[in-house]
């Protein structure tokens, strides 16, 4: 799979040819990559794919995948035909801008969560066509994957329960229906719904949009009735916020902003000499 994303995207940028490549013969060059701003360091599965096996060329890391870096360091050093180095540029750089942006927020988020125990989610808040790259980033950040898709699991969102007469009902069905590993997870808007979700045989219920306060009473009413079911907080919730719901005896929390709401670092290839 991550071949397959590399090659399409080479191709993208390539088109018919790079027309840089039709003017002389190709050399052998040095270089490297260097950060011009401070992040964490994602995209080096990546990148060492199309190094390896798409348009092949030698490169050293400096920094490993997951690393934080600082503005100055020389992320790389590479060596290569130049017309290769030159073809692969953008692309490369492109995998690594994307990659880093997301894991270098994530990073935040779990940086906050961590002395509490609680595991920062990501989401199905994705760019089209680039779910397995984003949420490969956002594990690198730290961050665990939650659903990939909609087969993985059962989340009954409120706009499913807007179609769900009985909860429980609907879930002893389900547990007829869909395989045995399978979770089902409600989500949940008020305090009451979260206690309806739990009473009705949920495995994990979110705390969709409420205050602190609010998860608060939750965990209270689950430690104390139904210890065995997971809960997690999510909406809205950022960087400004998130150790307040940390705080609350939450198990997880998830959050699309730390993909969708990542800002590319920057860094550039250089060719020495």
């Amino acid at each position: 799979m991550i071949e397959k994303f590399v090659r399409e995207s080479l191709a993208e940028d390539v088109g018919r040819g790079d027309l840089y490549a039709l003017v002389e013969p190709s050399v052998a060059v040095r270089g490297h990559i260097i950060a011009k701003s401070d992040a964490v360091l994602a995209g080096v599965a990546y990148v060492d794919m199309l190094a390896q096996k798409v348009d092949p060329f030698e490169i050293v890391w400096r920094v490993g995948e997951g690393e934080a870096y600082r503005a100055g360091e020389v992320i790389a050093t590479f060596e290569g035909e130049s017309h290769t180095m030159l073809r692969v540029e953008r692309t490369m750089l492109n995998i690594l801008h994307h990659a880093s942006g997301i894991a270098t927020l994530t990073r935040r988020f779990v940086e906050l969560c961590a002395p509490y125990g609680v595991r920062v989610l990501d989401t199905r808040k994705t760019r089209p066509m680039l779910r397995v790259f984003e949420k490969y980033a956002s594990r690198i950040g730290g961050a665990v994957n939650h659903r990939m898709g909609l087969d993985d699991a059962l989340m009954l969102k409120d706009t499913h329960l807007k179609t769900i007469p009985n909860l429980k009902a609907y879930i002893d069905k389900a547990r007829t229906q869909i395989p045995f590993t399978t979770t089902i997870e409600v989500e949940a808007e008020t305090v009451q719904g979260a206690i309806d979700a739990m009473q009705a045989g949920a495995d994990i219920v979110m705390c969709d949009n409420m205050t602190p306060d609010m998860v608060r009473e939750v965990v209270a009413y689950r430690n104390a009735h139904y210890a065995h079911i997971r809960l997690e907080a999510s909406g809205n919730i950022s960087l400004a916020t998130v150790e307040a719901y940390a705080q609350t005896g939450i198990d997880a929390i998830s959050t699309g902003s730390t993909i969708h709401q990542a800002v590319w670092p920057d860094m550039s290839m250089k060719i020495d000499g």
